[in-house]
């Protein structure tokens, strides 16, 4: 089934900036937002399967027990906004039991990625108007018009992405948000919640290394798509976590003293120098409402599973 992408994708000279400008700072950093060609998109599917990667199936299965109540709170003909192109369980499971929707605009910034969930969803449900959207959606960013006129937008944000954001581009994002969903709008996010480094730690460094994988294949795509040169038997993957930030932070570390180029700029590093490639924040309830609120959005409902690891919160335009 063929489908038309509204392309909005930032040029590539954009995406050069940000990453020259993220490995000259004193912490060199990449954005994750880098992770997601094909093949990481690949690795991150085999990462939410793993035993100790909680938040999948925790957040898959607060939504399956919820789902009436999710289906009560948005409401009939509402146009479901993804952020981040779905094409996986979560996604399928709203899908199917909201009734009437006028139609459901995936947002990525991944093109292939983006078309391939589309075309899914849309060969699954052809009676739901499929609109995907190539954009980064960390930036507002212009709506298709769907055949039927929306009730009401509905944002939909599953998974913890939102922890991979600062507390200022998180609440930016949020605010972004609560721009899609015009006045009479919601969002339906998922928040990972603060809990032991015990039971963090290991979701970050599985046993099988499908997370190392993912976090060297960065390097992989910038060898590939920014004429860069990195040795990726040099790096090796880390994830810990910062209890003073909340935060598990992912890591690139140089395994030699080194110099590494990227469209035409040299950076060095040292023996066990590393590249911040990710932040996984980790929220309790009332931080991250209190976020929301600022951000334009009051919180309507919030389930959790029973060991409170994860929380599903529907959030109601202010």
């Amino acid at each position: 089934m063929s489908i038309s992408i509204l392309d909005l994708e930032p040029p590539a000279c954009d995406a050069e900036q940000e990453i020259l400008g993220g490995l000259s700072k004193p912490q060199k950093q990449i954005s994750p937002k880098y992770f997601y060609d094909e093949n990481g998109s690949r690795l991150f599917d085999e990462i939410c399967v793993q035993p100790e990667y909680y938040p999948t199936r925790t957040e898959l299965g607060i939504m399956q027990a919820h789902v009436d109540d999710i289906v009560d709170l948005v409401g009939p003909q509402a146009s479901v906004i993804e952020f981040g192109s779905g094409s996986g369980l979560k996604t399928r499971l709203l899908l199917s039991h909201l009734p009437d929707l006028a139609a459901y605009v995936p947002v990525d910034i991944s093109r292939e990625t983006l078309r391939h969930a589309a075309e899914s969803l849309a060969a699954d449900h052809p009676d739901i108007e499929v609109l995907p959207v190539c954009a980064d959606f960390t930036q507002p960013f212009e709506l298709p018009n769907p055949c039927v006129m929306p009730q009401r937008n509905l944002v939909f944000f599953p998974g913890s992405t939102i922890g991979n954001l600062s507390a200022d581009k998180a609440l930016s994002l949020l605010q972004v948000m609560r721009e899609e969903a015009k006045d009479d709008g919601a969002l339906l996010i998922g928040v990972d919640l603060v809990k032991p480094a015990e039971i963090l730690e290991p979701a970050y460094n599985d046993a099988a290394g499908v997370t190392a994988d993912f976090n060297l294949n960065l390097l992989e795509r910038l060898n590939r798509e920014h004429d860069a040169n990195f040795s990726l038997p040099t790096f090796e993957h880390e994830a810990v976590y910062d209890a003073e930030n909340r935060r598990i932070e992912m890591r690139l570390v140089s395994l030699v003293k080194q110099r590494v180029r990227v469209a035409g700029e040299a950076f060095d590093l040292a023996d066990g120098e590393y590249i911040v490639t990710e932040h996984s924040h980790k929220y309790s309830l009332g931080q991250f409402e209190s976020m929301a609120e600022t951000a334009g959005f009051s919180v309507q409902e919030v389930w959790t599973d029973k060991d409170n690891l994860f929380s599903v919160q529907h959030l109601q335009a202010a």
